[in-house]
């Protein structure tokens, strides 16, 4: 297992470098470079003036030496003709730095926040974490339960009551199921006002008014889905040869279906379940946007539509992080949960 986690970690770290270089190329295309400028300069900035802007902020060093410097292995640039150290180490408000990049904790200034991303991600990442604990706290349940009632019995009018209810939430997008939601239980026309339309509130205290929609808009898309899987693996798992066995012994229903068949049945969903983690995080735009909830995927969003460099690197940080350790805790939990699996 030891041998196996290195060698795993090892793999991260370069999908990790290079995810995070992809990101790095696509923000800093000279397009991206001159909007910034403009930006952050003048809209009415000449061409001269953007060079000019773009080599006094170091824009205009080869990408792989910026790319270093804000990763922290490559020495903050320094101006030929300015007097001591200026540029990223100079920003963080420590210019005698050599070093200044993400692995020393500096993930730089957001240019649209004007706030250090380290403390707006912080910021954002605990509201959709709250977010996110809620909807798994909802969605995983419902999803299992429902999946196992449906494959225990294949074919049977449950069956066939549940998988119908699964697919009919998993073709239903989440803002279509939100409108819905919000239509009748939030507005004053159908006259259920049981919660509220919108989830601002809830970024300071949530409650069950304030809360309740977004969960349950973002668990009703993603119970069905995983419900199917459950399903699908529940009825591969019943047909297998020592249920039979086990039924030939006189093994009652419920406990051949609790003791032998649903943690088998579960290795499936598992995985399927830890894929959830990077699909809320960075997924549920739309319902943070729908109910004014201004999460990691807002914050996402408003990186890329105002070309806020620094702050889109530290959000897809982030990303990638989530992604490749759920991806991690996913491979080991299925060699627990399956014991055939050998790790070598």
């Amino acid at each position: 297992m030891g041998l196996f986690l290195l060698r795993r970690l090892g793999v991260m770290l370069l999908t990790a470098l290079c995810l995070t270089f992809v990101v790095f190329f696509l923000t800093n295309l000279p397009p991206n470079l001159e909007k910034l400028a403009k930006t952050q300069g003048n809209n009415r900035m000449s061409d001269a003036d953007v060079t000019s802007w773009l080599q006094r902020n170091g824009y205009d060093q080869p990408l792989l030496t910026r790319y270093g410097e804000w990763l922290g292995v490559v020495p903050g640039w320094q101006d030929p003709q300015a007097e001591g150290r200026t540029g990223r180490c100079a920003d963080s408000g420590r210019p005698e730095a050599r070093f200044c990049g993400v692995l020393q904790g500096n993930w730089g200034y957001s240019s649209v926040f004007r706030e250090d991303v380290s403390e707006i991600i912080a910021k954002r990442l605990g509201l959709t974490g709250k977010l996110m604990f809620w909807v798994l706290a909802v969605m995983v349940p419902a999803a299992l339960l429902l999946g196992v009632l449906a494959g225990m019995r294949e074919g049977s009018r449950t069956d066939r009551a549940l998988s119908t209810v699964s697919i009919a939430t998993t073709a239903t997008p989440e803002y279509v199921s939100g409108v819905i939601l919000i239509a009748v239980f939030a507005s004053s026309a159908v006259g259920l006002k049981w919660f509220k339309g919108t989830a601002t509130s809830a970024m300071d205290e949530a409650t069950f008014t304030n809360f309740a929609l977004p969960v349950l808009t973002i668990a009703l898309y993603g119970t069905g889905y995983i419900a199917r899987m459950t399903r699908a693996s529940m009825a591969e798992v019943m047909t297998a040869q020592y249920i039979r066995t086990a039924r030939l012994k006189g093994v009652g229903f419920p406990a051949i279906v609790m003791k032998h068949a649903l943690r088998n049945a579960l290795i499936a969903p598992f995985t399927v379940i830890m894929l959830q983690f990077p699909w809320l995080l960075n997924g549920v735009v739309i319902v943070e946007t729908l109910f004014n909830y201004k999460g990691f995927g807002w914050v996402l969003v408003q990186a890329a539509s105002n070309n806020d460099i620094e702050l889109l690197m530290g959000a897809s940080v982030v990303a990638v992080i989530v992604v490749l350790v759920t991806q991690l805790i996913s491979d080991i939990g299925y060699v627990y949960l399956n014991p055939r699996i050998r790790i070598t």
